[in-house]
């Protein structure tokens, strides 16, 4: 894969690694599994989307890599240690974790907003420059879009090894969600590991290198995400029949 270097976004010491792993990940919440045995590998410079319908185990699939839902059986390995990590922990070694809900502080500026990262505000702004003049707002006056621009750019400008996005685009106009989805395949050009929930098929095959379908959180059809550009329904059967 041709890597170039993003302004803002992590130059890992070898593309191509593995940074995060799972194997025979069983996870769910109560001693009840809402994922079952799943294998996961994932390179720093590439993005492997999780699809599937509501309830098919991708959002308890980030979580159990995030660190926030511990493991029933099975391994998370983040950097090669296998060894069970909360995700404050992870964070610390460059995980970055952006939940479904958007992940910003309402009351406070963007600019606060930004200054609460790890990264520097400015690094934010080169991903999303059109937000500068909004910076000054208190972040609940701003739209969804920006919202979540705030969001991904504060975690981008932190330099992740790691990405884990869930339902980036929820909500939001097709034109927001390609700014999105275009700079997370940025981050995943400078060598960001990123997995990726989305809901929207056709986008998150724009921008992924691999697909993994996920029903009734097992995985129920793998490939090349160039592979599938051209037969979405493809998926779409699976996400019904759960044939493999």
């Amino acid at each position: 894969m041709t890597q170039t270097t993003a302004p803002g976004a992590a130059t890992p010491s070898r593309v191509g690694d593995v940074v995060i792993e799972a194997r025979g990940l069983t996870a769910g919440y109560g001693g009840t599994p809402a994922v079952h045995d799943l294998d996961l590998d994932v390179r720093g410079g590439e993005i492997v989307a999780l699809l599937g319908a509501n309830g098919a185990g991708k959002t308890t699939t980030l979580l159990a890599l995030a660190g926030e839902v511990s493991p029933i059986a099975g391994t998370v390995s983040f950097h090669g240690d296998s060894r069970r990590r909360a995700l404050h922990q992870r964070a610390r070694r460059g995980l970055g974790f952006l939940t479904e809900e958007r992940c910003v502080f309402m009351e406070l500026t963007g600019w606060q907003n930004l200054k609460l990262g790890r990264g520097k505000p400015e690094a934010a702004l080169e991903f999303f420059p059109e937000l500068e003049e909004h910076l000054s707002k208190r972040v609940g006056l701003l739209s969804g879009g920006q919202q979540q621009m705030l969001a991904l750019g504060r975690v981008l400008a932190g330099e992740p090894r790691v990405l884990l996005a869930d339902e980036l685009s929820l909500g939001l106009a097709p034109l927001v969600v390609e700014r999105l989805l275009a700079a997370v395949r940025r981050a995943a050009d400078a060598g960001v590991a990123v997995v990726l929930v989305e809901q929207h098929v056709r986008q998150a095959l724009a921008v992924a290198d691999r697909v993994k379908v996920m029903r009734r959180g097992r995985v129920v059809m793998s490939g090349d995400a160039a592979d599938l550009r051209d037969d979405p329904e493809r998926i779409a059967a699976h996400y019904l029949s759960g044939a493999q």
